[in-house]
């Protein structure tokens, strides 16, 4: 490929195309304090030893025994060692592409699996070999639900993730359909907003429960809606909390995506991630991605095939039903081994501290003074709690202590100015709990303020 530079002029039609007049102000949405006025002073260049020792002395120097309370999608969860150990052998970090069958067999074997938990998690009838993180499957579950209705509305949920609903806005913005935002009520899917914004020419409906505040939604009351008019219903999972909730089956969904994060994969400063799609065995043919099926060889002897779908229909431009022709295969693997390590019993056990850590908790800062939980809507492993100051001032306050406080999501909604939202998983204790009490309690002191402003 030529290298071909952009001229002055080149560069000032693409920005009069966007509405900008300078190159510098595409990095707008980036805040002032994180931009570099100057070249980053880097050190000389080191050897291996020095480098070494100069990244462990990074990283003595951050605070030991720091407490995260951050969810918003991502979550701590314990991973068992094994899982890792075993996931970075070079038969799994290294292994050859499945699409040709005959040397591909552990790895085939490998998302068979995973797909078969996923179906059993769910209770939904088929998954594919996994997406790349959960705002992708979500937007491909609308381009299902648009293929088979063959309509142009989508109808998502206020709740759903303001990252997921900016990532379906970006991808689908070069294709003519409409996106309609149901308002949200106290944490949850505002149910008046069904009959007044779903009709015929719906193609589907997205909600999820839990919701991005944490909350439960009433999933039923959105499966008649959409149901009623001919839509299809999309609802996006937390999978650790279908070791104690109803799962998508259960609702009626006809498809079914989550983030599998949570299953053996560390957050990781965000990544990577691994989507999740499930659906019922009638859209199997408009399935993204990849689908392993097994069959038996002219031998009789089981063997895995990736199936219905050939490597080329993902590059048949406007008459593939999706452009996604890869997946998260390694994430994946790690999810499969964590399901099969905590079975039938482990996933609800997790799934069990998890929500008691998190109730425990929203107990004891909603006796806080000045402190509430926003919503009276059940929850499973997050909430959302209203704050006496904006909870950025909380939130530095309390990074003195090692802790970070939650989310501030006046940076996603408006009009929740006042509003943190708080996870808590099963990697926390109640001593834990208490400890992020007494922080929050102090870093709304008049002392404690005083410090952040200064």
């Amino acid at each position: 490929m030529p290298y071909i530079p952009n001229s002055d002029e080149d560069r000032k039609k693409m920005l009069d195309k966007i509405g900008l007049n300078t190159t510098a102000d595409l990095f707008t949405p980036i805040p002032q304090n994180l931009r570099l006025d100057k070249p980053p002073e880097l050190l000389p260049a080191l050897s291996e030893p020095e480098l070494t020792r100069h990244l462990e002395q990074l990283s003595a120097a951050d605070k030991e025994g720091g407490l995260s309370f951050v969810g918003g999608g991502i979550y701590n969860h314990y991973i068992p060692k094994v899982i890792w150990t075993l996931v970075m052998r070079p038969e799994f970090a290294t292994a050859y592409t499945p699409y040709q069958a005959e040397v591909a067999q552990g790895t085939l074997q490998a998302i068979y699996e995973f797909q078969t938990h996923l179906c059993r998690l769910t209770g939904m009838d088929v998954a594919n070999a996994s997406m790349y993180d959960g705002a992708t499957a979500m937007t491909e579950a609308a381009m299902l639900a648009i293929n088979q209705t063959r309509r142009q509305k989508i109808v998502v949920s206020a709740t759903v993730s303001p990252l997921y609903r900016e990532v379906m806005k970006t991808m689908l913005s070069g294709r003519d359909f409409e996106i309609v935002t149901l308002p949200a009520k106290d944490g949850v899917t505002d149910p008046a907003a069904y009959d007044q914004d779903i009709d015929d020419k719906t193609a589907c409906l997205i909600t999820a429960s839990p919701n991005f505040f944490g909350c439960l939604e009433e999933v039923e009351k959105a499966e008649e809606a959409i149901h009623a008019v001919g839509g299809l219903l999309i609802t996006i999972f937390d999978p650790i909390s279908l070791g104690i909730l109803k799962t998508p089956a259960e609702y009626n969904a006809d498809i079914a995506v989550g983030e599998g994060q949570s299953l053996g994969l560390p957050p990781n400063f965000g990544g990577p991630l691994l989507g999740l799609f499930t659906c019922r065995q009638k859209y199997v043919r408009k399935l993204p991605g990849r689908l392993v099926g097994r069959t038996l060889d002219v031998d009789g002897k089981s063997g895995f095939v990736l199936t219905l779908q050939t490597r080329e229909q993902h590059i048949r431009r406007d008459k593939a039903t999706s452009n996604i022709c890869t997946n998260e295969a390694l994430c994946a693997t790690a999810a499969t081994m964590y399901m099969s390590l905590m079975g039938k019993q482990g996933l609800p056990r997790v799934a069990e501290l998890s929500a008691q850590r998190a109730h425990y908790l929203a107990a004891k800062i909603d006796g806080l003074e000045g402190f509430s939980v926003w919503s009276q809507a059940p929850f499973f492993k997050e909430f959302v709690v209203e704050t006496p100051v904006p909870p950025k001032q909380i939130i530095a306050a309390m990074n003195k202590d090692g802790i970070a406080a939650g989310i501030d999501l006046n940076r996603f909604y408006s009009n929740l100015d006042h509003h943190l939202l708080v996870a808590a998983t099963e990697t926390i204790s109640y001593e834990d709990c208490d400890q992020m009490v007494r922080s929050l309690a102090k870093s709304t002191s008049s002392k404690s303020m005083t410090e952040v402003v200064i």
